[in-house]
């Protein structure tokens, strides 16, 4: 990056120029063996804690599936629970734009409420902020949270050749939904953001001493980026068999439409695991009590260290590159 260049959307939005953005000002400041871990949350204190923070600038506020409100809540305590930690503790800080409605902010708290509630965790400090009109877009939240490690060792840095890939359920629908409600489309089906609290599922696979070699939540650039991120970080190859990847017809619909890619669509209840073979079964019927859709989509080799293939329907292959340039802003 140079100094004269100046920030754009494609820099928030989770794929290769936020990853440029991340990796060239704030890990060259901030340089520390936890943080260069790349982790969804910081393990800290000798393993025992994750520590894990997000700011949440959604537009629209409300939408179907969801609000800012369950979204600031899933996100933070998703991230702890990719790490194989119990949510626990979180703060809540607030920024909130003159004229804001009291009785949508009630709404938007009683949404965190029942989702803490989902999560076993608690508020236990936060900050409010108001500021003159037009100085934010109506409300921002950010929220902390802090979890207890249940299971040490959870790591994006340690998958490895003969590990598979499994993604929870079909892919897209938060992205999907967020750009359908902001620009008024109406798909004539039941499309609802995938807006979800992860922790029980992660609990009920940890109970049932799942060896997992990694686990992370597909949010901004979707099951792309995770698995481009994961190539790297390990030095890996990750092949993945298209056909395989569960998308619903109203997301294909909306993607065939629309032009995106269903795999850069942002999701707030989806995450992707890494684990041995032998486990793939045991994992999948977990998994599938939750939701039908869960399903292996590929395997790691040493193939192409470092980048992702994508194996068509056809008999074609081609790399499925880290999403770049604007994809949904503003999506969580």
């Amino acid at each position: 990056m140079k100094k004269t260049d100046k920030i754009k959307l494609a820099h928030g939005n989770g794929g290769e120029e936020n990853s440029e953005l991340i990796r060239e000002i704030f890990y060259k400041a901030f340089d520390n063996e936890i943080l260069n871990k790349s982790e969804d949350s910081a393990i800290i204190e000798e393993g025992k804690l994750a520590f894990s923070t997000d700011s949440f600038t959604v537009t629209p506020l409300f939408f179907a599936g969801g609000d800012i409100g369950k979204l600031s809540i899933c996100g933070t305590c998703n991230d702890l629970a990719m790490m194989g930690a119990k949510p626990k503790y979180l703060t809540c800080s607030v920024i909130l734009e003159e004229g804001f409605s009291i009785e949508e902010l009630e709404v938007i708290v009683e949404s965190m409420r029942k989702e803490l509630l989902v999560n076993g965790a608690i508020i236990v400090s936060g900050d409010t902020k108001v500021v003159p009109k037009g100085s934010v877009d109506r409300i921002f939240i950010n929220t902390t949270g802090i979890g207890e490690v249940v299971k040490k060792g959870i790591s994006s840095n340690k998958i490895r050749t003969n590990d598979i890939i499994i993604v929870s359920r079909d892919i897209g629908s938060h992205g999907a939904t967020i750009f359908a409600s902001r620009e008024g489309i109406d798909l004539g089906g039941d499309l609802e953001s995938d807006c979800a609290s992860l922790y029980p599922i992660v609990k009920k696979l940890l109970d049932e001493n799942i060896a997992i070699t990694a686990l992370r939540d597909a949010t901004r650039g979707g099951l792309s980026a995770v698995l481009n991120e994961w190539a790297k970080q390990s030095n890996i190859c990750i092949e993945v068999e298209e056909k395989t990847i569960p998308v619903s017809d109203v997301v294909m619909g909306f993607c065939e439409i629309l032009g995106f890619d269903a795999t850069s669509l942002a999701n707030e209840g989806t995450f992707v695991l890494a684990l041995k073979k032998e486990e793939e079964a045991r994992a999948l019927e977990i998994l599938k009590a939750f939701n039908n859709s869960a399903t292996t989509i590929g395997r790691v080799t040493n193939r192409h260290p470092k980048k992702v293939i994508l194996h068509s329907a056809w008999g074609t292959q081609r790399f499925l590159d880290m999403p770049s340039g604007e994809l949904l802003p503003r999506i969580c």
